[in-house]
């Protein structure tokens, strides 16, 4: 569908451009752009690899492990029906912690693999849990304590400048998600209802 959206703003352009005469300025700044693109692309590299690098490093120090270590309780709260010492628990726990911590990277396969993980649980193969629901409206929502990688190589010094406002914003972002998830489960209407082989002989 974004395809669709995007090769109608394309066309919508051109043919404008046609109309009005000015098809030579949209071409130039079709150019321009692409040109911007590129020496933007290029720019982030040395900041994403350096930002990248120091979130390693902190990932290697156990700087993850221990913020996952204070999530935990608060995730058996989230998830309370993802048994004890199951593997799922951990595996966004560790997203969780990855994606506060900005290393989006790091967070997308622990994330991949929690999902995968929770549909072992799933008794409804077609429909998602609750568990998977919470999951995804946290992941999605995700407090932010430090900064993505891209998000420093654009801004450069002045990222420090919007630190508090993206942690005021994502915090109650994740607020939101969780009470929205959490209300949304109670009504009949979201209830996932569960069929039985045993009902279908039965009928």
């Amino acid at each position: 569908m974004l395809n669709y959206i995007w090769f109608g703003l394309i066309a919508i352009a051109v043919v404008t451009g046609l109309f009005n005469g000015t098809i030579d300025a949209v071409t130039d700044a079709a150019f321009a752009s692409a040109r911007q693109a590129v020496e933007l692309a290029i720019g982030l590299v040395g900041a994403m690899a350096l930002w990248l690098g120091i979130m390693r490093i902190a990932d290697k120090a156990g700087l993850v492990a221990v913020l996952a270590r204070g999530i935990r309780p608060i995730a058996r709260r989230l998830f309370p029906d993802i048994p004890d010492g199951h593997p799922a628990l951990g595996s966004i726990v560790m997203n969780m912690a990855a994606n506060i911590l900005g290393l989006g990277n790091a967070a997308t396969p622990m994330g991949l693999k929690a999902m995968k993980e929770l549909q072992e649980l799933n008794p409804e193969k077609d429909a998602a849990t609750d568990s998977m629901v919470m999951f995804l409206a946290i992941n999605t929502s995700s407090v932010q304590i430090l900064l993505p990688a891209s998000v420093v190589g654009l801004m450069g010094a002045r990222a420090g400048d919007i630190f508090i406002p993206v942690l005021v914003a994502t915090t109650i972002s994740t607020t939101v998600a969780i009470i929205a998830a959490k209300w949304l489960q109670k009504r009949p209407r979201f209830a996932v209802q569960t069929t039985h082989a045993d009902d279908g002989e039965a009928a």
